[in-house]
């Protein structure tokens, strides 16, 4: 294996002068590197990758048992060796004759129960069945959780906005109470149904959030307002001490992980706003594309593709950071969402058996929509100094079809901006874009500098049909199995988390401090800053409340 990532690195040192668009002096570039499934289609002829490339890459994959991985993963063994746990969000959209065994037990039957329970709940309230204290038809609904409990229903919901027919949703997760009085002044708390995702009920900011909106309905409503919530949770007992019916609480199995969980209860809110049947369409594309990731051969498969490009991206060639860049509003949380699921994934340093990763791991990602992006990071993209492998992100269609000649503009800039960064332009070029605007001399060329584009920088283009909920459900799935891929390339636990606990220990040990209810003993323990930052925002707030 070691042999192997040498070749890759040789290979790239004999084939880094060579332009990116010189590759296409063969006519048959793209078609050899882009494969497509199911209407979607990934073009990677826009990297530096050659057959040569792939082919090592692909040698890559097979000495890491990438496909018996994948296969365990799915079959449910416990690929999630630090937790003692299988790794099934697969199982959530799995065809109920499917079966799939955890200890002993086909998993498939209690997760199409579940799902049952979600579409009966969802459809009362879309259709007025279940209703409010009062007896009024829900309008509102509000999602409160945090992380997985959140980026996952709140980017689907907005995805698919063409499909809302049911409550509006809202989305409150940021403990800091700006969020939750934003979204609450605009709401009628008699109309409004609050949905706490928390499988533990302990989540501090979730918990928090959720004491503040059951506040708010009993001050509008009285004392009991249990017909106001539902809740995805598995601690039965800490739902019922809220006055939560049983009949709508949702949980899920430990082996699905939160950023992970979508697909599951954790999608209440959005199948409430779209509809059982499209949930299950989203369901569906998912399923495809898991089918897919199992059974296509490398060349052709769309998932581990897309990984060996981010592991030739981030390990041969030593870029750092990937840019996520839908040319789609409504995807305008999808890099946000791809953070979590990337970076709390493989943002990791330790190898599976404990040892020290002796290579890098999962790279920075962020993003933003375009257009918006162009006017905001692009110069970086085109001119920085640093090279970011982009990937965009494009429809063949739009859903406003009225405003065609806007979806027509937006894949024009799509396309321009994937083939600017591959081809640059040349100093001759730019000499003669400054001669045209009138400089001579030495200024001429200083301006001819300033636009000059180095050119030769990688993208990556996945363009799907239209964004409906079977293609969301492909996107987010593609996406789950390349950092599965990536993780088992590098060796690594893509499913545990250790990273985010010791932050959230330390914040309940400060909160003493911060309320003013610790004694002198416990600021004594802290360090210089932290003490000092202590001091600070109290002498402030002493002055601004003498009370």
């Amino acid at each position: 294996m070691t042999d192997i990532w040498q070749q890759l690195s040789q290979h790239r040192a004999q084939t880094k002068s060579t332009a990116i668009q010189s590759l296409f002096d063969a006519p048959d570039r793209f078609a050899r590197f882009s494969a497509q499934t199911d209407g979607l289609l990934l073009d990677y002829s826009k990297t530096s990758v050659d057959a040569t490339a792939m082919t090592l890459l692909q040698q890559l994959c097979d000495s890491r048992g990438v496909m018996a991985r994948l296969d365990a993963m799915m079959s449910g063994q416990k690929i999630n060796t630090t937790e003692d746990r299988a790794a099934l969000h697969t199982a959530l959209r799995a065809s109920p004759t499917t079966e799939i065994m955890v200890d002993g037990v086909n998993v498939v039957p209690a997760v199409q129960d579940t799902l049952k329970r979600m579409e009966r709940f969802a459809e009362a309230i879309r259709r007025g069945q279940i209703t409010a204290a009062h007896g009024a038809r829900f309008t509102d609904v509000v999602n409160i959780g945090i992380g997985g409990s959140d980026l996952g229903p709140a980017m689907a919901t907005l995805a698919l906005a063409p499909y809302h027919d049911g409550p509006r949703c809202h989305f409150v997760s940021n403990v800091d109470g700006a969020h939750v009085h934003d979204v609450l002044a605009t709401l009628n708390p008699a109309t409004t149904l609050v949905i706490i995702a928390s499988k533990t009920f302990t989540t501090i900011e979730t918990m928090t959030n959720a004491a503040t909106a059951i506040d708010w309905l009993r001050t509008a409503l009285g004392d009991d307002v249990s017909a106001h919530l539902a809740a995805v949770s598995t601690a039965h007992d800490k739902t019922a001490a809220l006055g939560i019916d049983p009949d709508r609480v949702f949980g899920f199995a430990d082996w699905v992980g939160g950023r992970y969980s979508i697909w599951g209860p954790v999608g209440l809110p959005l199948m409430i706003a779209i509809g059982a049947d499209h949930f299950c369409q989203f369901l569906a594309g998912a399923a495809a594309m898991d089918q897919h990731a199992a059974t296509a051969p490398f060349q052709d498969n769309l998932p581990v593709l897309l990984a060996i490009l981010g592991i030739w991206h981030n390990n041969i060639c030593g870029y750092d950071s990937r840019a996520i860049l839908p040319y789609d509003q409504r995807l305008s949380r999808f890099a946000a969402y791809l953070q979590q699921l990337d970076m709390e994934s493989n943002g990791k340093s330790v190898a599976l058996d404990g040892s020290a990763l002796t290579r890098a791991s999962g790279p920075v990602v962020w993003g933003e929509p375009g257009t918006n992006g162009q006017h905001a990071f692009y110069q970086l993209l085109h001119q920085g100094s640093q090279v970011v492998p982009a990937e965009f992100l494009i429809a063949a269609e739009g859903h406003e079809a009225d405003l065609a000649h806007h979806h027509h503009l937006l894949v024009a800039n799509c396309l321009a901006q994937s083939e600017a960064l591959m081809r640059g332009r040349t100093t001759d070029e730019a000499r003669h874009i400054a001669a045209a605007r009138g400089f001579t001399g030495t200024d001429l060329d200083q301006m001819a500098a300033h636009l000059t584009f180095a050119g030769n920088r990688p993208s990556i283009t996945l363009a799907y049909p239209k964004l409906t909920p079977f293609v969301l459900g492909q996107l987010i799935a593609l996406y789950e199995h390349r950092v599965f891929v990536e993780g088992t390339i590098w060796g690594i636990n893509s499913f545990d988390q250790w990273g985010v606990e010791l932050g959230k220990e330390l914040a309940q040990s400060l909160l003493p401090l911060v309320d003013g209810s610790a004694d002198s003993a416990a600021h004594a323990e802290k360090d210089g800053s932290t003490r000092g930052l202590l001091a600070h925002l109290a002498q402030h707030n002493r002055r601004e409340h003498p009370n």
